[in-house]
């Protein structure tokens, strides 16, 4: 991504480098004295006016950074007991099955990952001993992952750290949440996440 240059609406968040560099996401409050997806709305009105898509544009980018701050602080309860985010969300699916197994596609389908990646996922949760490998008898190249009794114990004991942190939007009333559930639905519906 090229760097902002003080023209760019967004200038005041970086400036050029003077060689390469790689910028990793912020996922720890970083406690500006301003808020600068606001700032930036602000800019992008200035630059390209009030009929711009400046809402929008501050919309996305929140919904991007609380992703990244929910991301960095579920990838820390998780990492408490041996797991990622992504690890722990592959045990639940597999908690929730009806017989504690789904086959690689299934989970790929339900995580709405790639395949290789619910694969990669898979693999290192057979590591730790929470999920066993086992042949899948309708398909003879196919596999079912089955959850462990260890991979049970592990998914229980981030479940119960997430909601005593209250999944990190302890913030919200029951309300907000209901409204910002149905906001971000509906967004995930026109993407065709799901059939709506």
């Amino acid at each position: 991504m090229p760097a902002a240059t003080s023209s760019h609406p967004l200038a005041w968040r970086t400036r050029a480098p003077t060689r390469s560099v790689t910028v990793l996401p912020v996922s720890e409050p970083v406690r500006l004295p301003f808020d600068p997806i606001e700032r930036a709305r602000e800019l992008w009105v200035a630059r390209w006016g009030e009929g711009s898509r400046a809402d929008e544009m501050a919309t996305a980018t929140s919904v991007m950074r609380v992703q990244q701050l929910l991301l960095g602080r579920f990838d820390a309860v998780a990492g408490r007991h041996g797991l990622t985010f992504a690890r722990y969300e592959a045990l639940v699916l597999l908690a929730f099955s009806r017989e504690g197994r789904l086959s690689m596609s299934r989970i790929g389908e339900r995580l709405m990952v790639h395949p290789t990646s619910a694969t990669n996922i898979v693999q290192r949760l057979v590591a730790q001993g929470f999920v066993e490998r086992v042949p899948n008898p309708q398909d003879r190249r196919g596999a079912f992952a089955v959850i462990t009794d260890a991979g049970r114990d592990a998914m229980e004991a981030v479940t119960a750290d997430l909601e005593d942190d209250d999944f990190g939007l302890g913030m919200l009333d029951p309300d907000q949440h209901r409204q910002l559930f149905a906001l971000l639905r509906e967004v995930r519906a026109a993407a065709g996440d799901f059939l709506a």
